[in-house]
C-alpha cells in the first residue's frame, strides 16, 4: 500500500501555518500538561456559549468507580426537550484525545454537546457519556484501558439513571487519537471474547475512530511490511509534521511506562492495529477519520482496510494535507466542518445496521 497521496500540505493549512507561533516554550511535562488542559477548557467553555449549545443540551456530572478503588469523573449530555419517560436513547461513550497525557472532563464539553445537538436536530436523539480516564505520567499502561472497561461496565449497569436513560442494545464507543486507541482496544477485546465480562455485555453497536493511534511504536514492523516501500510510511513522510511530529508520538508512548524492549506485538490492548483477520471478523461497524499529514495516518488506514476486507462495515475518511489534531483550528480549515459531519454520520450510520462493502477511501 501507498497512502502518500494524502500527505499534502493543503493550501488552507499553508495559509494557516503562517499565522501560528513558531517557537514552543521550554516546559516540563507537568507544565505542558497544565497549560494545554487550561487552554482546552477555556476554548470549550467559550464555544459552548457562543455556539448556543448550552441552550440545547443538559449536562450532568457522574462518578464511576474503578477496579483499583479510584473514582473517574464522567459527564452525560442529553438533548433538551427529550422526555426521559419516553424510550431509552442510544448511548455514545466519548473518549478524548491527548496522548494519554492531556484532557479533562470540561475540555470535551463542546465536542460532546455538538454531537448531541446535531443528532437531535436530525431526528436521531442520543445521549453522550464523556469519560475522563486517568492520564500519564502518574498512571501508566494499562490504567487508561482498565478505566475504559470499568466505565463501559458501569454505564451498562446504570443505564436507567435519569442522567443517562440509555438503551443497552445501542451503546457505541468513539474517541480521538488516544481515545480512539482505547475504543479500538475495548471493542476488539469484546469481539475476541477472552474477557468474559466484556463478552457478556450486549455487542457494541459501533465505533468511531478519529485520528487513531493503534500500534505502540516498538511494535510497528508489521505495519511497515504492508507498505509499498518504507520510504512512503507516514512515520517517514510526516516525521516532522506540525502539531504531532514523531518525536512527540514517541514521548507520549514512552510516558505509558512500557518497559523498553518488553512491548508484545500480540498484546491487542497495546496494539489493536496488529490484530489478525480472524480476530477482527464480527467487529461492529467502524467509522474512521484520518489526517493525511499525520504520523499515525498509515496505521489508521491499514486497520480500516483490514476491517473492510474481513466483513466489517467500514467508512474510511481522509482529510488531505492537514496534521493530527487539526480540528482545534476550527473555521480556519474547511475540513473542520467535515470532521464534525464524519463523527455524527458515523454514529447515525452504525445505528442503522449497515452492511459490509469494499474498502473505499473518501478523501476531503
Amino acid at each position: 500500500m501507498d497512502f502518500s497521496e494524502y500527505t499534502g500540505p493543503s493550501e488552507e493549512w499553508i495559509a494557516l501555518e503562517k499565522t501560528l507561533p513558531t517557537a514552543t516554550p521550554d516546559l516540563t511535562i507537568e507544565q505542558f500538561k497544565d497549560v494545554t488542559n487550561k487552554g482546552r477548557e477555556e476554548v470549550a467553555a467559550r464555544e459552548l456559549v457562543e455556539q448556543g449549545l448550552n441552550r440545547k443540551v443538559t449536562l450532568h456530572d457522574l462518578s464511576i468507580p474503578t477496579r483499583d478503588g479510584a473514582t473517574l469523573e464522567a459527564r452525560s449530555y442529553r438533548p433538551i426537550g427529550i422526555n426521559i419517560d419516553t424510550k431509552p436513547l442510544p448511548v455514545y461513550i466519548h473518549l478524548h484525545g491527548g496522548g494519554f497525557l492531556f484532557g479533562t472532563l470540561s475540555s470535551e464539553d463542546t465536542s460532546c454537546a455538538r454531537i448531541v445537538a446535531t443528532l437531535a436536530a436530525q431526528g436521531t436523539p442520543i445521549v453522550v457519556v464523556n469519560v475522563n480516564y486517568r492520564h500519564t505520567p502518574e498512571h501508566k499502561y494499562p490504567v487508561a484501558w482498565h478505566d475504559t472497561e470499568d466505565a463501559f461496565h458501569w454505564i451498562h449497569d446504570n443505564l436507567n439513571l435519569p442522567e443517562i436513560t440509555g438503551d443497552a442494545g445501542n451503546v457505541l464507543l468513539g474517541g480521538i487519537s488516544a481515545g480512539a486507541w482505547l475504543t479500538a482496544a475495548t471493542t476488539l477485546a469484546q469481539n475476541i471474547g477472552e474477557d468474559k465480562a466484556l463478552a457478556a455485555r450486549p455487542k457494541i453497536k459501533g465505533q468511531v475512530l478519529m485520528i487513531p493511534a493503534l500500534v505502540y511504536y516498538g511494535c510497528y514492523d508489521s505495519q511497515v511490511a504492508q507498505l509499498r516501500d518504507p520510504a512512503v510510511s507516514s512515520w517517514v513522510e510526516n516525521r516532522d509534521a506540525p502539531v504531532l511530529p514523531f518525536d512527540r508520538v514517541k514521548l507520549f508512548m514512552e510516558l505509558l511506562g512500557v518497559e523498553e524492549g518488553k512491548a508484545d506485538e500480540e498484546d491487542l490492548a497495546l496494539n489493536p492495529g496488529n490484530a489478525s483477520a480472524e480476530q477482527v471478523k464480527g467487529l461492529p461497524p467502524a467509522t474512521f477519520g484520518i489526517a493525511g499529514r499525520d504520523p499515525l495516518r498509515d496505521e489508521g488506514l491499514l486497520f480500516a482496510k483490514l476491517l473492510s476486507e474481513n466483513g466489517v462495515p467500514t467508512k474510511t475518511n481522509v482529510f488531505r494535507g492537514v496534521p493530527h489534531g487539526f480540528r482545534r483550528y476550527g473555521d480556519a480549515l474547511s475540513v473542520s466542518k467535515k470532521w464534525d459531519e464524519v463523527v455524527v454520520e458515523g454514529i447515525k450510520w452504525a445505528l442503522g445496521d449497515p452492511q459490509p462493502g469494499p474498502f473505499e477511501i473518501q478523501a476531503y
